[in-house]
């Protein structure tokens, strides 16, 4: 079959053409943005891509068009699509018929954390050599890429994301992956563009409950009240939540050492360099998952030992004069503020550098903005970006908003102008944590090249 996926350079439609090209199909495609990696990547596997949504592409004569969440009404193409009369589905749907059904589906759905718990997950399963298929919004170390797929493989891990299908259907993705294993990470109010609340996003958690089936296994953390909320609403499988003393959960032992527990047995301890306890939180609930499908706990605290981390999730860029930039895929206060906490548990009374681009619709906004200051708290200095103009113009003044922090806040809306300020203030020692969901005009590249050429 001939498939044209209409946005395939977004991480989740990119991973699906990869798939729907190991399950045997012609696979075409078309953005607005066709770039690499994810250029690279498809077109390495003989994907042919187009630039732009024009109706010519009609011509390609394909026999469905799978339709990504970034088109809408008015987009050339879905018009002319819709006007033909031709065959259409969305992404999440199309793989949920022609590839989940009949794998077993290990989805971690939550606000944070969906991408590394994924990835450990499948890290912890392809150690096991269960080899399982997955499509992750990020790529872990060892695994190489965000998607794979094998027919002969029965088991699939899945980033189970919240946001809405298609122009056409606004439940939530997560809703066609019927999962056996569900992990609910946590929940907060996010996504403000298309969510009027929290209670919305709530809803669409009870629909994802009421797809697994009862011998499947919920797994949630006990201190979470809005998955409280959603679990009382009904659960009908196998539930076992996480964080109690009495039941599974886990002990800091150093900054980066963990150990795990299931009541008063200590099960083993995981030694790795990640930091934070909702990396612990991450690795607790991914190895209970594992054991879902029959790989023990004391061989996925083993294989996560060796767990290296993922990209853009406090990915070291590089380490210039003795000053170390990090990149993370910071996309909401609570993420902020964890990862900054668990830098500090790390490196102690080092200097942190937060430099902040709130980039997400959530973000850009301001909904959560009055959130920010206590945040970035720990952090010693705080630089944050925002574009006064054009699509991620913010709505609020970090100036303004991050006044209570004082003299460790600077404001800019210059990326040029933000790397001279960091660089010049920046000194051997320091840890400089790049915040952004998006690409940040390169600030890694340029900030590392600035160090380079300023006295640390």
């Amino acid at each position: 079959m001939h498939l044209h996926i209409l946005g395939i350079c977004g991480t989740f439609m990119g991973g699906l053409a990869l798939i729907a090209r190991s399950a045997g199909h012609r696979v075409t495609g078309c953005d607005a943005g066709v770039y690499p990696p994810m250029s690279t990547q498809l077109q390495e596997q003989g994907i042919e891509l187009l630039e732009g949504f024009d109706p010519s592409q009609l011509a390609l004569k394909p026999d469905l068009f799978i339709v990504g969440n970034v088109v809408s009404r008015g987009n050339p193409l879905i018009e002319a699509i819709l006007e033909a009369g031709l065959p259409y589905i969305s992404g999440p749907q199309w793989l949920g018929q022609e590839i989940l059904q009949g794998q077993h589906v290990l989805a971690v759905a939550g606000t944070h954390g969906k991408t590394t718990t994924s990835s450990m997950l499948a890290w912890i399963l392809h150690q096991a050599g269960l080899e399982p298929n997955f499509l992750i919004g990020g790529v872990a170390p060892g695994l190489e890429v965000s998607a794979r797929y094998q027919p002969k493989s029965s088991l699939f891990v899945i980033e189970a994301d919240e946001y809405d299908t298609a122009f056409f259907d606004k439940r939530s993705k997560f809703v066609h992956y019927r999962p056996r294993t569900a992990i609910l990470n946590n929940l907060e109010y996010d996504h403000a563009d298309i969510f009027p609340d929290l209670a919305a996003i709530e809803t669409q958690f009870h629909h994802l409950l009421r797809t697994v089936p009862r011998n499947g296994l919920v797994l949630a953390p006990a201190q979470d009240e809005a998955l409280a909320r959603v679990l009382a609403r009904g659960c009908y499988s196998n539930l076992i939540t996480t964080g109690q003393a009495s039941g599974w959960h886990t002990r800091s032992a150093e900054a980066t050492s963990f150990d795990v527990f299931n009541g008063t047995q200590r099960l083993g301890r995981v030694q790795w360099t990640l930091t934070g306890a909702h990396n612990q939180h991450n690795a607790l609930v991914a190895i209970l998952a594992a054991e879902h499908v029959g790989v023990p706990p004391a061989q996925s605290i083993e294989a996560l030992s060796q767990f290296a981390g993922v990209k853009r999730r406090m990915e070291i860029r590089g380490t210039v004069n003795g000053v170390t930039v990090y990149d993370d895929f910071a996309h909401h206060p609570t993420a902020i503020q964890t990862t900054l906490e668990g830098l500090r548990a790390k490196v102690g009374s080092g200097r942190i550098v937060a430099v902040l681009e709130p980039r997400s619709n959530t973000m850009k906004l301001g909904t959560m903005a009055a959130r920010l200051p206590s945040a970035l708290a720990a952090a010693d200095l705080v630089f944050c970006f925002g574009q006064t103009e054009g699509k991620q113009a913010l709505g609020w003044d970090p100036a303004q908003v991050l006044a209570s922090l004082g003299s460790r806040v600077q404001a800019h809306t210059q990326i040029d102008g933000l790397v001279r300020a960091v660089a010049t203030q920046a000194r051997t020692g320091d840890h400089i944590v790049v915040m952004s969901n998006g690409g940040f005009g390169g600030i890694h590249t340029k900030l590392l090249e600035a160090l380079a050429t300023t006295q640390a």
